[in-house]
């Protein structure tokens, strides 16, 4: 099979079952079209080539269970979603790294360096890989985001029924999502929230990069901090995101003089390099727990991400002084 291989070659249709009862028509196409571009889909609803029950609809169109979705033909490059799952990392989902499972939602820790979905140069995220390894669960999302660069908890539904209802506590702020973080300094007893907002910063090279934002600019966030211990001019801290922005937890920590330990966008690139050098490359941020009312009994949850072997290095690598 060529690099570029022919996908949705002829007009096909689906029919919407009960798990996407109520999801936009672009949506919809986004999860049902894999690797599409958003600018491909928004072009063929425009035109008029998708179709519900035979009538043109709108990129904002709710979808009923049972309604047939007309879609035209289309070629789709390879992306993601076609990339075999290596055994290291099938081994890993299939294994230690489930957290928790029942009917509704997993649970995973999702190990630094692995991002969440592909795209931008990213072959495979653990989304596609879940897929591939769980065929069965066509349903499957993301609830949330991690950072490439974080570990931990990584929550996903198995349903548009229970996605809804979980992302519903994101908005409302009812899940708790606590972290814990290595920070470069000696983090001040008093300093135990931060509520300052977070906006876009220019980068020459293009690359993602958020800034605390003047009054009035930017968008309200607000994370709380506790001491867990210290250590050579280190902090051990646990951070909780009260709001879910961008990096907001890197933004907050370094705004306020206290880096993230390994950080590579925010972070001490001296201090960085050292821990390198010990064998250490990552950054210090992991979801350590997370709280939610269980889609299937109401019940609240709360699932722990234990450490990895890095952690217990920090304090085995002499810093000097900071």
């Amino acid at each position: 099979m060529s690099s570029t291989a022919e996908t949705q070659a002829a007009v096909s249709y689906l029919e919407v079952t009960a798990n996407a009862e109520g999801q936009r028509l672009d949506n919809y196409l986004l999860n049902h079209l894999k690797g599409a571009p958003k600018t491909l889909i928004y072009r063929i609803i425009r035109k008029g080539e998708v179709r519900i029950n035979k009538k043109r609809a709108k990129a904002d169109t709710r979808l009923q269970t049972g309604d047939q979705v007309r879609i035209p033909p289309i070629r789709l490059a390879e992306k993601a979603s076609q990339t075999p799952v290596g055994a290291g990392l099938r081994e890993l989902l299939e294994g230690e790294a489930l957290l928790f499972e029942n009917e509704a939602v997993l649970v995973f820790n999702k190990p630094a360096g692995l991002a969440v979905h592909g795209g931008s140069g990213v072959r495979i995220g653990l989304i596609e890989a879940l897929r591939q390894v769980r065929p069965e669960l066509t349903a499957l999302e993301l609830v949330h985001r991690l950072d490439k660069d974080t570990s931990g908890c990584i929550l996903l539904a198995k349903s548009r029924q229970a996605l809804n209802f979980l992302q519903d506590q994101l908005r409302q702020q009812s899940m708790g999502k606590f972290y814990q973080a290595w920070v470069l300094g000696n983090w001040p007893a008093n300093l135990q929230e931060i509520n300052a907002p977070i906006d876009r910063a220019s980068s020459p090279s293009g690359e993602r990069r958020m800034k605390v934002a003047e009054f009035k600019e930017g968008k309200a966030s607000l994370t709380r901090f506790k001491i867990i211990k210290k250590h050579q001019g280190l902090t051990l801290i646990e951070a909780e995101p009260v709001t879910g922005r961008t990096h907001q937890i890197r933004v907050h920590a370094t705004s306020a003089g206290f880096p993230l330990l390994g950080d590579p966008k925010y972070g001490n690139d001296t201090i960085n390099e050292h821990f390198r050098r010990a064998g250490i490359p990552r950054m210090f941020l992991h979801a350590r727990r997370l709280e939610f009312l269980d889609p299937q009994t109401q019940q609240r949850l709360s699932i722990e991400a234990p450490l990895d072997e890095s952690w217990l290095k920090v304090e085995q690598v002499k810093v000097g002084k900071i």
